[in-house]
């Protein structure tokens, strides 16, 4: 009966440890867009288009009816081989915010969209072709998702846009150890950083400035509770498991005395 009176603290010690850090969530805690009603319909009023910034990597490609007036405007890499097409030349944006285009020359296209960069060249180019088919690609569009996801990384947007639901998507959304209602997006722009924080739980992120995001975009999810008691918990798992080892061993002992 005495060993049983040392064997039950133990225990009660052990069964303390494994159960230490755990706590209770509530669905306020974790649910999306917990104002919106049912059948329950926005006008996405968001008019958002892509701008271009210093260091991005521009393709471009100049067309008309007639393919050899085109080509002097159209820059590639190489020869042509075996019926192989050389790689085009992509423009990269400089720190002043321009592009050297043949035969025109410099064009500041930083801070333009890509149908204003569109008109620009149909206006620079009308002295040279009829009628230009203008084909323009951001190539270096990628956003990165950081903190309490599932699988944080940078990823490479195929298209112009993508939503910061679309990009926290592409990393496996929000871990259950993630804040929903403070989520930041870090966006630099020629330079100039900008933190904006928005909350998951909100239908009005739905029209949050950050809600499109632009390229090099980061969004970074602030862990809970729950995660920084885990993270802390963590940092001295040796520590516990070296008291829970002694705790099991003890009471083997004493169970067999």
């Amino acid at each position: 009966m005495g060993n049983l009176n040392i064997v039950r603290p133990c225990i009660l010690g052990l069964v303390t440890i494994l159960l230490l850090g755990s706590s209770c969530a509530s669905p306020k805690d974790v649910v999306y867009f917990q104002n919106s009603n049912n059948f329950e319909t926005l006008v996405d009023e968001n008019t958002f288009s892509p701008k271009f910034k210093v260091d991005d990597l521009v393709g471009i490609h100049i067309s008309t009816l007639n393919p050899e007036a085109s080509v002097p405007f159209n820059l590639f890499r190489g020869a042509q081989e075996n019926g192989m097409r050389p790689e085009q030349v992509d423009y990269l944006v400089d720190k002043d915010g321009e592009i050297d285009f043949p035969v025109i020359g410099k064009i500041k296209i930083a801070g333009l969209s890509p149908e204003e960069v569109r008109v620009l060249l149909r206006e620079e180019l009308s002295d040279y072709l009829k009628d230009p088919i203008i084909n323009i690609r951001l190539k270096n569009f990628t956003t990165t998702v950081l903190g309490a996801v599932n699988r944080p990384g940078t990823y490479y947007v195929q298209g112009e846009r993508i939503t910061i639901l679309e990009a926290i998507g592409l990393a496996g959304d929000l871990s259950i150890k993630g804040r929903r209602d403070n989520v930041m997006v870090i966006r630099d722009f020629d330079g100039t950083k900008v933190y904006t924080k928005v909350d998951l739980t909100d239908k009005e992120v739905l029209s949050s400035p950050v809600y499109y995001l632009t390229q090099n975009d980061v969004v970074y999810v602030e862990p809970n509770k729950s995660g920084i008691t885990a993270s802390s918990l963590d940092n001295r798992a040796g520590l516990y498991v070296s008291i829970a080892s002694i705790l099991i061993t003890s009471t083997l002992i004493l169970i067999r005395n």
